[in-house]
């Protein structure tokens, strides 16, 4: 893996010859599937020699995959570990709420005799991944033909929202997290209200991550049946309850015309479309807008493209910005991995 020039990050190790053949695990940790892999870096990009998946729930601590996994493959003698974790990063520590373990860089040091242990948002690490992207990756939603100069935002729902984005100092584009996902939702409709009230008799503050999750999904199509009273087919029931509610919805909505759970992915398409014009403005991200996530990624075909740029330009007095502003589906689902890996071969103060 190279990297793109469409991405041109902020490196400045690249330039650093000591980065050159250095053995480095990387690591996506999320709450329902833990993936590791094995890089060697060298000529400003990554090889990936081995890369597995691990039941998260499964483990009592991180320490324990990382153990298995070197245990597993043969590796000795690792030097460098980069972690990609659901959750804020503060002086080298994480408490991720979703993973229930406290994470601390200076621990992994000592225990697995790293010489450099980097821990990132996952979001943050999945921005410096998409430096690793082909534009193969990259399918377009809507773009004028040109791509403006400016920062960039990265909006990914899947077992949570995550919200990052790039900031270009002229030069590069430097990645950034942020916990926007857990900013309040904002209802527009009377409908919207009916389901804000719904969702603040449940959480009291109502986030968008609320809304905008695999959680946030189900939020939808509870209140459209337990509110708005669409009707819910007994076999649907049946099978939402028996397997993946994500998967199951999905399914029902494309192959068997379910109207309720049609309903639903529109609701949540729309909802993208609203807080990706907000995190778009809030950036001012003229750089473009990348949508990433296991629920973007794995409903592509259902999107509406030019619905949702519809959607996405509404504004009070933006619109003339947010028109011109290209937006692109990310379709490669190791962003987070190979972000984690690329930082910490790369990255020098």
């Amino acid at each position: 893996m190279i990297l793109n020039p469409k991405f041109p990050l902020y490196l400045p190790g690249v330039k650093n010859g000591s980065n050159d053949n250095v053995s480095i695990i990387g690591a996506n940790l999320r709450e329902d599937i833990t993936t590791l892999g094995y890089f060697v870096s060298g000529n400003g990009g990554l090889e990936i020699k081995i890369q597995h998946n691990y039941p998260t729930k499964e483990f009592a601590s991180f320490a324990d995959i990382l153990k298995k996994f070197m245990q597993d493959n043969g590796l000795e003698n690792v030097k460098r570990l980069g972690m990609a974790v659901p959750g804020p990063v503060l002086y080298g520590k994480s408490s991720p709420e979703r993973l229930g373990w406290n994470l601390d860089v200076e621990d992994f040091k000592r225990d697995f005799n790293f010489e450099r242990v980097d821990m990132l948002n996952d979001q943050e690490s999945s921005a410096y991944g998409m430096g690793l992207l082909e534009d193969s990756d990259l399918d377009p939603i809507y773009t004028s033909g040109h791509l403006e100069k400016g920062n960039v935002a990265i909006l990914a729902p899947g077992n949570g929202l995550g919200e990052a984005g790039y900031f270009f100092d002229g030069k590069y584009i430097r990645p950034f997290a942020t916990e926007g996902g857990h900013s309040e939702f904002s209802p527009r409709t009377t409908v919207e209200v009916e389901f804000y009230q719904f969702l603040n008799n449940l959480y009291g503050i109502v986030s968008w991550e609320n809304v905008l999750s695999k959680g946030g999904l189900f939020n939808i199509y509870r209140f459209l049946r337990d509110v708005k009273r669409h009707p819910e087919p007994e076999w649907l029931a049946e099978r939402l309850s028996g397997g993946d509610f994500f998967e199951e919805l999905y399914k029902a909505a494309v192959e068997e015309d379910v109207l309720i759970c049609k309903i639903a992915l529109d609701t949540f398409i729309e909802f993208l479309a609203r807080e990706a014009n907000n995190l778009t403005l809030k950036l001012k991200a003229t750089g473009g807008l990348l949508i990433s996530g296991d629920i973007p990624q794995a409903i592509a075909a259902y999107i509406d493209k030019d619905k949702f740029y519809e959607k996405f330009k509404i504004s009070d007095k933006m619109e003339e910005m947010l028109k011109n502003i290209p937006i692109y589906l990310n379709k490669n689902e190791n962003t987070a991995l190979n972000g984690a890996a690329l930082y910490t071969a790369y990255y020098q103060e």
